[in-house]
């Protein structure tokens, strides 16, 4: 029996979308038993997932003997964890001194896509295009969900009776994005009319966002209230699984390039993804995202993600976005 082992820790929507190289894997190597490393708040990312005999998390410490490690991040320490990690064959990323380097050539166009920026502006493969090249497997549009477990689904449930919701029209949309990009979230202002205008052709509205998102998530339902508009909202204080099973009842998503959209992939769960700085092409969507670029992502991508910019994050307007979620 083979034994092999997956670095991956970095953001839960990179680790979520990592997840298709299980079946590849288990597709080359049918008698082999996979191990992942990870981070303990994307723990839940894996439960019930037959892919995987044992998931760990940090601190991650052992002297066996793999016969296959891949390492599909290149965060100082993933890449030091995989020099030290004894293996047959190494695949994806290590470190050398204190930059990230390649251990196959297949892992090295991802490598020049993170430090040169005309590369990063004419890419066109997807991230799980470059993770399968760092591996050396065939991309064949794999997929590998997020399982959801009696105890997630029981929770979207009792959501639903307690708020007495109908399901049957209920878009989901994500408020928030990674504080490392501030522009990546769509402008409260546009949000707002989104959500007026949706609820004027019969939808239903439940916002998603986490503990950063709290205010934000009160202050517009409040200005709702007010104005005789019900919508709904997670508890920012859920677990990752149950956000998942929340997403699981929504009939669309809209959300901008954030975990929220790896999530409703891996739920195969309609998506309307809004991209204002990070690169559409990136992101494999399955048959079932719809991508709304903003016209001024040129302007940003790659070499100004870091800035906030108001008019970058109302260049997608409402109408916009209920067009494209009625087309």
């Amino acid at each position: 029996m083979m034994k092999i082992v997956i670095i991956k820790l970095g953001a839960l929507g990179d680790v979520a979308r990592t997840l298709p190289v299980l079946p590849a894997i288990k597709e080359k190597y049918p008698n082999s038993e996979v191990y992942w490393i990870t981070k303990q708040n994307a723990l839940g990312i894996f439960e019930a997932n037959p892919y995987v005999k044992e998931v760990f998390a940090l601190p991650f410490h052992t002297g066996e003997r793999f016969d296959i490690l891949y390492n599909f991040d290149i965060d100082k320490e993933a890449t030091k964890l995989a020099g030290e990690i004894k293996a047959d064959k190494k695949y994806g990323f290590y470190s050398d001194g204190d930059y990230p380097a390649a251990f196959n050539t297949g892992a090295e166009y991802y490598l020049n896509t993170l430090f040169d920026d005309d590369l990063k502006k004419s890419n066109r493969k997807t991230y799980q295009e470059m993770m399968f090249s760092a591996a050396e497997l065939p991309w064949k549009k794999q997929f590998c969900p997020i399982y959801l477990s009696e105890k997630d689904k029981r929770y979207a449930a009792d959501f639903i009776k307690d708020n007495n919701l109908n399901t049957e029209n209920l878009i989901g949309i994500h408020i928030g994005s990674s504080p490392r990009w501030p522009s990546k979230a769509w402008h409260e202002s546009e949000l707002k009319k989104f959500i007026i205008k949706a609820k004027e052709k019969g939808y239903e509205i439940l916002l998603f966002g986490g503990p950063d998102e709290k205010e934000k998530h009160g202050r517009i339902s409040k200005e709702m209230q007010a104005k005789g508009i019900r919508i709904y909202a997670n508890n920012p204080k859920n677990t990752l699984k149950e956000f998942s099973a929340l997403v699981s009842i929504c009939k669309k998503i809209i959300c901008s390039d954030s975990l929220a959209l790896h999530i409703s992939l891996s739920l195969k769960k309609p998506v309307i993804g809004l991209f204002f700085c990070t690169s559409p092409d990136e992101i494999e969507g399955y048959g079932i995202l719809k991508k709304i670029v903003s016209p001024m992502l040129e302007q940003f991508f790659p070499e100004r993600m870091d800035e906030y910019s108001e008019e970058l994050t109302k260049s997608i307007s409402a109408e916009e976005v209920l067009k494209s979620l009625n087309g």
